[in-house]
């Protein structure tokens, strides 16, 4: 039997793990890093990395953010173009004035096999940060000081005063000692494949959302990766794929082929991998994210975007703020933690509320085709929502119902 003492053990290394580790190491505080894989290795995703990871790697260290630009299993992306329901797109740049003859890309593409490996080894360039791969902790034993965790036949314990829970959408932790349950209005599934040789792919690496009717409120999506490659994938709201009875998988082949633009951008694209599944928990509703001698990070939060389903950027941010509050703290107490639900809603519950109203937008198909259909025709409208990726308050207007109805006007 073998026992690891560790005053803060952190439960998976992906993103937002591998960020919390990042920080604590940083700081020199000691902790235990454990994952139930080792790394390199897949996770099903969009491999889409907001502004949001280069915000969080800024604020880590600079050098950082400078060594994901120069890894060349990376793309640098310039936007996002949203095609309506009507097959009219709507480009949009991340950011409104940009020189990409000196400004870094405003977002990345690269396949999490890469990025979470590139993330991780950043984390264990601190000595003060201890690794365990393959160890899968399943049963959670409340101490009077903390928690201990255990394998499947309690083989390997950890001893540890707190948890960082960061094991992703099927955390047991987070169910069963978090409280935090699958709801099917609050939870999308998605699916993905990677593909070569997709025509039309664009030139500054925007990714593509396609809000097709029969997916609304969900999306089909082609995001770019270096060499020829598209990450391509569709997610719909569990809610909707019960009630629709849905089969994602048979649906991604039915959506390009009776798509006549997809149908002929994908004649000679080639299928390199199988078709995988995975959940998405989402940032839909507020939830508590923090107890006695614990905190959840990232998707194990439920905190991914209700309207994109990017989930790297929150995770990374939860796991900075989570590794910030765990140096600041005296102790774990559930009611010392309490700042940490408090900190991550303020930065995070305008964004994801937005979303949710968002995503509840694009359930009214006209009026999403209204958007793009006035958009395509005026500059200051697609220069106000190109804004609404960097301003808040740009982003509210589109709660706004005077909004729509200026633009019902042509105002």
């Amino acid at each position: 039997m073998t026992n690891h003492t560790t005053e803060i053990c952190i439960v998976g290394a992906g993103p937002g793990g591998a960020t919390a580790a990042l920080v604590l190491g940083r700081a020199g505080v000691p902790c235990l890093l454990v994952d139930k894989a080792d790394f390199p290795r897949d996770k099903i995703c969009g491999d889409a990395l907001s502004g949001k990871v280069v915000e969080v790697l800024k604020k880590i260290d600079p050098s950082i953010a400078q060594r994901l630009a120069a890894e060349p299993t990376q793309v640098g992306s310039w936007g996002v173009n949203f095609i309506a329901p009507n097959g009219k797109a709507l480009r949009v740049p991340f950011k409104t004035s940009i020189n990409k003859a000196s400004d870094a890309a405003p977002g990345f593409i690269i396949k999490r096999f890469d990025f979470d490996h590139f993330l991780l080894q950043e984390a264990l360039k601190y000595p003060s940060v201890t690794y365990v791969p393959n160890l899968k902790l399943e049963k959670y034993t409340k101490t009077t000081d903390g928690y201990t965790a255990a394998d499947k036949d309690g083989t390997i314990t950890i001893s540890t005063k707190l948890l960082l829970v960061a094991d992703g959408a099927q955390s047991s932790f987070a169910r069963h000692h978090g409280g935090i349950q699958m709801e099917p209005k609050h939870y999308c599934a998605g699916i993905r494949a990677y593909y070569e040789g997709v025509q039309g792919m664009d030139a500054d690496n925007f990714i593509e959302l396609h809000f097709i009717k029969d997916l609304l409120p969900g999306y089909f999506w082609i995001f770019p990766l270096p060499n020829g490659g598209a990450n391509v994938g569709l997610g719909v709201r569990s809610d909707y794929i019960s009630k629709r009875k849905l089969n994602l998988k048979q649906l991604l082949p039915q959506v390009i082929e009776g798509n006549p633009v997809l149908k002929k951008r994908f004649e000679k694209a080639t299928l390199v991998d199988e078709v995988r599944g995975y959940g998405l928990p989402l940032g839909s509703k507020k939830r508590p994210i923090s107890g006695d001698n614990y905190m959840l990070i990232g998707d194990a939060a439920s905190l991914i975007d209700p309207f994109t389903g990017e989930g790297i950027g929150n995770a990374m941010m939860t796991g900075l703020l989570a590794a910030q509050q765990a140096i600041a703290s005296s102790n774990f107490t559930k009611a010392n933690l309490a700042d940490y639900d408090t900190t991550v809603y303020r930065r995070l519950w305008s964004e994801l509320s937005l979303s949710r109203k968002m995503q509840q937008l694009v359930t009214v198909p006209w009026l999403f085709n209204l958007v793009v259909n006035k958009a395509q025709k005026s500059k200051t409208l697609q220069e106000t929502i190109s804004c609404m990726f960097e301003d808040m308050d740009m982003r509210e207007r589109l709660k706004q119902p005077s909004f729509y109805v200026n633009l019902l006007l042509n105002k």
